[in-house]
């Protein structure tokens, strides 16, 4: 089973991340030009939210927040479920299902060291899954 400190060595640990004060368009831009869903909000080095494109959808320009002249503390998520490396991609999968959320941020010793995405949680599930079958046909199909 992979962990998650498995899985950020895998994806790498480059995290994309705004302030609070950062006006929600430079996130929307961000997000865009990464092709990702959600950046972890931080201030002095802790995170303090969470700015997905779902925050967007609902909170934005519908609700009379235009992206240009809000800042990101106004919509982001302030409840964060980080999580450490040593989770297990179910783990993650279980959290992200029984929250309804799609990110976990990576936290160690209070510093943001990583992101997973429901994505990544799939993925590792599924290759996982396929290595068993894999090695279960092959012990089948040995010579007994």
């Amino acid at each position: 089973m992979k962990t998650v400190s498995m899985l950020l060595q895998e994806k790498g640990r480059v995290v994309w991340t705004v302030s609070p004060s950062d006006l929600v368009i430079y996130a929307l831009r961000l997000m865009a030009e990464n092709n990702i869903g959600a950046v972890p909000v931080v201030e002095n080095d802790e995170v303090v939210g969470i700015f997905s494109e779902r925050d967007y959808a609902r909170r934005g320009d519908l609700q009379g927040h235009p992206a240009s002249a809000t800042q990101v503390s106004e919509l982001m998520t302030r409840l964060v479920i980080c999580i450490s490396q040593d989770l297990t991609a179910d783990e993650c999968l279980a959290i992200m299902t029984s929250r309804h959320i799609r990110h976990l941020p990576v936290v160690e010793q209070d510093r943001l060291i990583g992101i997973i995405s429901i994505g990544d949680a799939v993925k590792a599930i599924i290759s996982d899954q396929a290595f068993v079958i894999e090695q279960l046909e092959r012990y089948i199909t040995l010579p007994h």
